[in-house]
């Protein structure tokens, strides 16, 4: 059976603004340890950002020109950057070229970068807020699949923390989040 990405960059988004919603300490830690939530709902929202201007067909450094500052209210910046990120998801071809800093690639294969990103930035939202941390599961198998095969490339990447032994028969969403360098196990 086929993935429907597009749907799937909807149920990530969706399972994000529920973890949102239960924000009270902007400065509590986040599994990823460089950041806290602040940092993490910050870096969130930048990646949403950028969206709209490349999937306009803009190289990166006139995409840049065109971004505004993101602004204090990050509960508000999340909600306008998701919604123009979405729009701009349905109305783009998935085999159109985008230009990312790497190279030019098919539309797909960044709306599958980007639903990945949501997905393991929402679990650890989730970790810092106790949002609950169980994520849909059709979205983690997705992701899981995309990326596991990737797990060579995401490990040298810097991107990520070294992955985190776990078990091969552990649950997928356990796997997916050890393969990021987070450990599902710590609380």
């Amino acid at each position: 059976m086929a993935i429907d990405w597009i749907e799937l960059q909807h149920t990530a988004r969706r399972e994000f603004d529920t973890r949102l919603a239960h924000i009270t300490d902007w400065s509590a830690p986040t599994p990823d340890t460089e950041w806290n939530v602040a940092d993490l709902v910050r870096h969130v929202v930048d990646e949403q950002r950028w969206v709209a201007p490349i999937l306009g067909g803009l190289a990166l450094a006139d995409a840049e020109a065109t971004l505004e500052p993101i602004r204090d209210d990050l509960a508000t910046e999340w909600h306008r950057y998701a919604e123009d990120a979405t729009a701009a998801w349905a109305t783009t071809p998935l085999d159109a070229p985008v230009h990312l800093s790497y190279g030019t690639v098919p539309c797909l294969d960044y709306l599958k970068q980007q639903v990945a990103d949501i997905t393991v930035h929402t679990w650890d939202l989730a970790r810092a807020v106790g949002g609950g941390d169980r994520l849909h599961p059709g979205l983690v198998e997705a992701v899981w699949t995309d990326l596991q095969p990737q797990r060579e490339m995401l490990a040298s990447s810097g991107l990520f923390a070294p992955p985190v032994p776990i078990a091969d028969d552990a649950p997928v969403q356990d796997r997916l989040i050890a393969l990021t360098g987070r450990d599902p196990r710590q609380p």
